[in-house]
């Protein structure tokens, strides 16, 4: 046998096992590839889609009839993930995004940011790692929702003079649904 022979008959071999390989159940494959994949991250706790709207609709509803105030109300999962954004007519854009940034911080640090805004006075450790992320905003506007002792979500409000109070009504509202 020559070497052009070799290499066809190689040649040959391999496209015979490419195409048995190719005749194979398709589900050798996907089941290889399930072994291969994690399982799936279960969802992070927090209230239902229905009671993070009614709760940021509620947060900006406050803050309008305290002065008109256009602010944007956040509501964030446990694990931080934004579920909800709403923004009044008018809202600032540094207002949208401080709602969010301030419900994370709270989901973060555990606390809600008006306490935060204390700590950081006194824990430089604390104001520096805050300080050191953009994402982060602790001026008081967020609070924890909580069923129980379990923390679920928080909501954030940014944009307005009261934001505290507007994120507390919003939380209010919800809470013994939760």
């Amino acid at each position: 046998m020559n070497k052009f022979n070799h290499v066809l008959l190689a040649g040959l071999c391999a496209l015979a096992v490419n195409a048995s390989a190719a005749e194979a159940p398709a589900d050798a494959a996907t089941k290889s590839a399930e072994v291969l994949r994690p399982p799936p991250v279960p969802a992070a706790k927090g209230p239902s889609l229905e009671l993070a709207i009614e709760a940021a609709r509620v947060a900006i509803e406050t803050c309008s009839a305290a002065g008109g105030q256009k602010i944007g109300a956040s509501v964030v999962d446990s694990a931080g993930v934004l579920k909800v954004l709403l923004a009044a007519d008018g809202t600032s854009p540094r207002g949208v995004q401080s709602s969010t940034n301030k419900a994370v911080t709270a989901i973060t640090f555990k606390t809600a940011t008006s306490q935060l805004t204390e700590q950081i006075k006194t824990d430089k450790v604390l104001a520096d790692k805050i300080a050191a992320n953009t994402s982060f905003n602790a001026r008081p506007g967020a609070v924890l929702i909580k069923v129980g002792d379990e923390i679920i979500g928080a909501i954030g409000v940014g944009g307005g003079k009261t934001d505290a109070d507007c994120a507390i009504a919003g939380l209010q509202k919800i809470q013994s649904r939760l």
